[in-house]
Formats: structure tokens, C-alpha cells, sequence
């Protein structure tokens, strides 16, 4: 059994920051990649940033520039930082891990529950 527990949204202003984390628990053998998808009221889920196990980053062009991606491999855990906050942001945001387990050792995705990020004045 695999867990992925996201915490860090909630609501702010415009121009503010968040910042999201997600950490991974349970029958892991390896993580691989982990990352950040959002899905905004009325549209489907993107992605937002990824990092991988060596710490190369990938980010969409909306976001670059203002949130950064970070993790801390020996706590499974996936960070990001979001400054300068637009409305347009205003998303739940989701946590994604590429893994295998202790059981099977394949790579699956795995999801978190969401958060929700509101940005507003």
C-alpha cells in the first residue's frame, strides 16, 4: 500500500505565495520521477512541474520563473514553491509519483487526493 499525503494549500491574495507538499509513504522499493498537476475549475488536469530521482526539473511555460519544484529523496517527500500568485492559478493541485514497490518492483503512477489553492483578493 502506497500513500501519497499532500498539505500546504488554502487561500491568498494575489501576488502571494504557498508552498505544497507532498510526501510518499508506505511499500516503496524507488521513486523515480514525483511532480505537481493541477486541474482548474471546468478544465481537465495538467501538469505543472516534475523533478526526478537526480533532481533535473521540468516546468510549464505559465509557471516558470515562479515556482520552483524541490524534493527530499530521503524523506519521499515533493515540494513547490508558488510566489507571485495569479488568479489563474487557482486550481486543486495533485502530487504524482512514478514508483515501484517493495512487492512488485514496477513502475506505477500514483496519486494524491488534492489540494486546493484559491487565489483571491
Amino acid at each position: 500500500q502506497v500513500q501519497l499525503v499532500e498539505s500546504g494549500g488554502g487561500l491568498v491574495q494575489p501576488g502571494g505565495s504557498l508552498r505544497l507538499s507532498c510526501a510518499a509513504s508506505g511499500s516503496i522499493f524507488s521513486i523515480y520521477a514525483m511532480g505537481w498537476y493541477r486541474q482548474g475549475p471546468g478544465k481537465q488536469r495538467e501538469l505543472v512541474a516534475t523533478i526526478t530521482s537526480g533532481g533535473l526539473t521540468n516546468y510549464v511555460d505559465p509557471v516558470k520563473g515562479r515556482f520552483t519544484i524541490s524534493r527530499d529523496n530521503a524523506k519521499n517527500t515533493v515540494y513547490l514553491q508558488m510566489n507571485s500568485l495569479k488568479a489563474e492559478d487557482t486550481a486543486v493541485y495533485y502530487c504524482n509519483a512514478v514508483l515501484s514497490t517493495l512487492r512488485t518492483r514496477a513502475q506505477n503512477d500514483y496519486w494524491g487526493q488534492g489540494t486546493q489553492v484559491t487565489v483571491s483578493s
